[in-house]
């Protein structure tokens, strides 16, 4: 009896189902108490199975997407940016956006959150098995020159394509050249009206024209960004100075009050 099972433990292990190997014994000797009956013995294992390869798959989703870091909403303090509408931030969370493909833009100066939130998006789409990817805009144009020298530029744009959710993070960090800025309108217009895309920009959408070297090309990748998006502006001070900026109001309140 005790050779069968261990043969039956192995036996779960090479099929992969590791939580019905480790939680086998407890369940038999729950069986044998009469404390649980064989049919939600085995209910609760194949649950136990179920929810383990969820979570590995949605793990896994996290994992090929990209993600400079792993910040979620929960760490984003809404209060330091009062500017923004926490409400409708934390509503892109449940992905309705992506159901109606619609695009969200992020814009503010260095340091507002506009990453992280951008991220915390992903994150919450990732964990739901949306195909999510981040890529930064400089990482982005090198891929896709990269691709027209080597002849598979409309390979490249398919792999970006199929992206349910793109994030293009930094775009207006660096001024784009002409190829550049021609590779982008052919990225955003490829999967206008089919996926969703973030932007997160420093520029303001007003000045757009001085990212690509030209208005008339900037008007028709905002044209086709804006048709449905969420545009939110952040205006605020930078979350990277804001304990240097706390220590001097304190020295400052010190110094008044002595």
């Amino acid at each position: 009896m005790e050779n069968n099972f261990n043969k039956a433990v192995n036996n779960f292990s090479d099929l992969g189902l590791h939580k019905i190997s480790e939680n086998l014994a407890a369940y038999i000797d729950f069986i044998n108490k009469g404390e649980k009956n064989v049919v939600d013995s085995l209910y609760e294992l194949t649950q136990m199975e179920i929810k383990l390869k969820a979570e590995r798959a949605m793990n896994a989703c996290v994992k090929v997407a990209n993600f400079p870091y792993l910040k979620e909403f929960n760490d984003f303090d809404f209060s330091f940016q009062p500017s923004i509408n926490k409400e409708q931030i934390l509503d892109f969370q449940y992905l309705k956006f992506l159901e109606n493909k619609e695009n969200i833009v992020f814009v503010g100066s260095p340091g507002v959150g506009k990453t992280h939130l951008a991220t915390s998006i992903g994150i919450a789409a990732a964990k739901q098995r949306v195909c999510t990817y981040f890529i930064s805009c400089n990482d982005l144009m090198l891929q896709l020159k990269r691709a027209r020298i080597e002849n598979r530029l409309d390979q490249k744009i398919k792999f970006f394509c199929r992206y349910k959710l793109l994030i293009i993070d930094e775009v207006g960090f660096l001024p784009l050249d002409v190829e550049s800025s021609n590779l982008f309108f052919q990225l955003i217009a490829k999967r206008y009206e089919k996926s969703s895309t973030i932007i997160t920009t420093n520029k303001s959408l007003s000045k757009w024209g001085e990212i690509f070297g030209d208005n008339v090309l900037a008007n028709a990748i905002l044209d086709r960004l804006l048709h449905h998006s969420h545009v939110i502006n952040i205006v605020g001070r930078s979350y990277r100075t804001k304990d240097i900026f706390d220590a001097k109001e304190e020295g400052d309140a010190g110094l008044s009050n002595a």
